[in-house]
């Protein structure tokens, strides 16, 4: 389902997707209404039926004369091939049918197809990675050489631009197959099995004859779902299959311009979740043309460090404002808590698989689901932290005004070569997750994100590009690490992350007429290469600092009343009862509001990292406090705050 959109000057149309559930059906056949677990087990048998008819698709194509046919993009005539999978796959010949004596209609076939032609499309870059990797294969694979690793970046289609760490891992896995196997692999479908089905329906390649989708004209929050679903595992007739109308609660995300697309069905928990596509209208995010920027660096201890940097006419740059901090140490410590216990039971359940005993089976089993929940609590609090961090960037962005955030490219950094502690806490980093909300956030408001070279953020000074000296901050001596930094040369010197997110800003508003598209997002913009001549005017022009206004005296100072502190009471205090209960005496300060639900030594600074000594008890979490009491955020000041009187901002400016 596609409708032309509406847009208005300097708007451009976005796709999102939204997650919902689908609670309930009413089959139009027979008017029965159709519980949760009825119509999760009619829509599973229709994903079966796709599910099988894909997996014999991929088992005769996933092979790389099947892809490149594919990826090459035009038939035997020479025509060029439809953007859609299905069409592809069915214009070179390729088709598949329903089981004998099972009757489905065309555009459950189609789904299949489109399914099947996705993740055939999809395996076609990760062929050319290896093929170029096997084409350069090293001497030693643990450590390439300066020239093995310019041959492999020129064997690999876009090797260039490529990260290391992706020619790493690819390297591990076909050192790995070598070693199991005794010989190199052929290519990355002799290392990777034919992938598995995932049990979904793809609504959005069948038409109005199997699926539709309509918006409530009275409740902008509600849509009408429409398909055609089986009733029985296997169907033998089309009288086999009926219409089912299914209610849908819209998120609020979804905005009420915007226009539905048919969702994608999936069985999860034993509910059904439908991820609905919508594209509404947004601002569109400039690449150059900036002149206030937010510069977002990395941390271990403090997550997030940024601030704004303004670009002025004569082409200085300032740093207006004094930067910000998003620090989660607890939820770090917490999930390094996690990771602890998810080792252990995964060395107890290998023990138990080493031992010929039922009953050490069944404890094994039970490991297993432990472990999963484990897994399942670590990924959402990975998620939940991610969120959070984005969404502080986002609003610290909006309320300085900046048109575009600066992040350092770190995916090429692993987690080596630093020590045990050093390398667990980077391999626990979910930079990744944090960047991709973010961009999911700044869509909506018109902000770019571009990505930018991350050498010597941290190294140089960022007002004179000095190589800077490191050191214990001044006011904590005794405090680890080397977060201060002062620079030999201008005499300046900060926090090193605080030094960080200025050289990122000021370098990112000097490289802003090298932001390119990567090919392989549309959305995601950055910055390759750092220039000699724009880098030595990266650098942040220091303010003069402006004295406050004359307060000097000019008439007599206004008297006073002098109050007695704390403040009394009006009226006598009641008589002392008897008991040791009774009212505050007279005289005596109000206690004030009650401290916040949480253990007062929780071994949590930002330079811990072990578990605590004397026992976790996260009672913060237990009364309902829940996550944002582990982490610590400056917060913004809108440029229009509402008249709260209740809410303490502060703010980048």
């Amino acid at each position: 389902m596609s409708r032309k959109l509406p847009l208005a000057d300097g708007e451009t149309s976005r796709t999102a997707c939204a997650r919902t559930l689908v609670h309930s059906g009413l089959d139009e056949k027979t008017g029965e209404l159709l519980t949760a677990t009825v119509l999760a087990e009619r829509v599973g048998w229709c994903t079966d039926l796709v599910g099988g008819m894909v997996a014999s698709l991929l088992g005769e194509h996933w092979n790389a004369a099947g892809v490149s046919t594919l990826a090459v993009g035009v038939d035997s005539g020479g025509r060029k091939l439809p953007s859609k999978a299905w069409m592809a796959l069915r214009r070179l010949g390729w088709t598949t049918a329903s089981p004998k004596g099972v009757k489905v209609n065309d555009r459950i076939v189609r789904a299949a197809l489109e399914q099947a032609g996705r993740v055939l499309r999809s395996v076609k870059w990760r062929a050319d990675v290896v093929t170029g990797i096997l084409a350069a294969w090293p001497a030693d694979p643990n450590k390439r050489t300066q020239a093995e690793w310019e041959a492999v970046r020129a064997a690999v289609p876009g090797g260039e631009y490529l990260t290391s760490s992706v020619i790493r891992s690819r390297t591990r896995q076909i050192a790995a197959f070598k070693r199991d196997n005794g010989h190199l692999p052929a290519d990355v479908f002799e290392m990777e099995p034919t992938p598995r089905v995932a049990r979904m329906l793809l609504l959005a390649a069948c038409d109005g004859q199997q699926a539709s989708i309509e918006r409530s004209l009275t409740e902008a929050t509600k849509a009408l779902l429409r398909l055609q679903l089986p009733t029985r595992p296997d169907p033998h007739t089309y009288a086999d299959w009926t219409w089912v109308a299914c209610p849908i609660t819209l998120p609020p995300t979804v905005p009420a311009s915007a226009v539905l697309h048919l969702p994608t069905l999936r069985i999860a928990g034993g509910k059904v979740r439908a991820d609905l596509a919508f594209t509404h209208p947004v601002l569109k995010a400039q690449r150059s043309g900036h002149t206030v920027a937010m510069g977002v660096d990395w941390g271990l201890n403090t997550l997030l460090s940024a601030g704004t940097a303004r670009l002025h006419p004569d082409g200085t740059i300032t740093a207006p404002s004094g930067g910000a901090q998003f620090r989660a140490s607890g939820v770090l410590a917490k999930q390094y808590r996690l990771r602890r216990l998810s080792e252990r039971l995964h060395a107890k359940a290998d023990h138990y698989a080493r031992l010929a005993d039922p009953v050490s089976r069944t404890k094994q089993s039970v490991l297993l689901q432990e472990i999963q929940h484990i897994s399942d609590r670590r990924s959402h609090l990975n998620n939940a932290l991610a969120w959070a961090a984005a969404r502080w960037t986002v609003d610290q962005a909006v309320a300085a005004g900046a048109s575009v955030i600066y992040l350092e490219d770190l995916r090429s950094m692993e987690a080596g070569g630093m020590g045990r502690t050093h390398n667990t806490r980077l391999s626990q980093t979910v930079r990744g997750q944090i960047s991709d909300r973010m961009r999911q956030l700044v869509a909506e408001v018109g902000i770019a994100v571009v990505t930018i070279p991350a050498a010597n953020t941290s190294k140089h000074c960022p007002h004179c590009l000095t190589p800077l000296r490191h050191r214990k901050a001044p006011d904590k001596p005794t405090t680890r690490g080397w977060k201060w930094a002062i620079c030999p040369s201008c005499r300046w010197q900060g926090d090193r992350d605080q030094g960080a997110w200025r050289r990122i800003a000021a370098r990112g508003l000097a490289h802003q007429t090298k932001t390119v598209v990567d090919k392989t997002s549309s959305t995601t913009m950055v910055i390759r290469k750092v220039v000699d001549t724009m880098e030595a005017k990266a650098v942040i022009t220091a303010t003069p600092k402006t004295s406050r206004n004359d307060r000097s005296k000019t008439g007599s100072t206004r008297p006073r009343t002098n109050r007695p502190a704390p403040r009394r009471r009006g009226i006598p205090s009641p008589a002392r009862p008897q008991g040791p209960a009774g009212k505050r005496p007279e005289g005596h300060a109000p206690t004030g509001r009650n401290r916040l639900p949480r253990a007062a030594h929780r071994h949590q600074s930002v330079t811990t990292i072990s578990p605590p000594t004397t026992g976790h008890r996260p009672r913060g979490a237990a009364l309902g406090a829940g996550f944002h009491l582990h982490a610590h955020a400056t917060p913004p000041r809108w440029a229009e705050p509402t008249q709260n009187p209740t809410v303490r901002t502060g703010s980048l400016n």
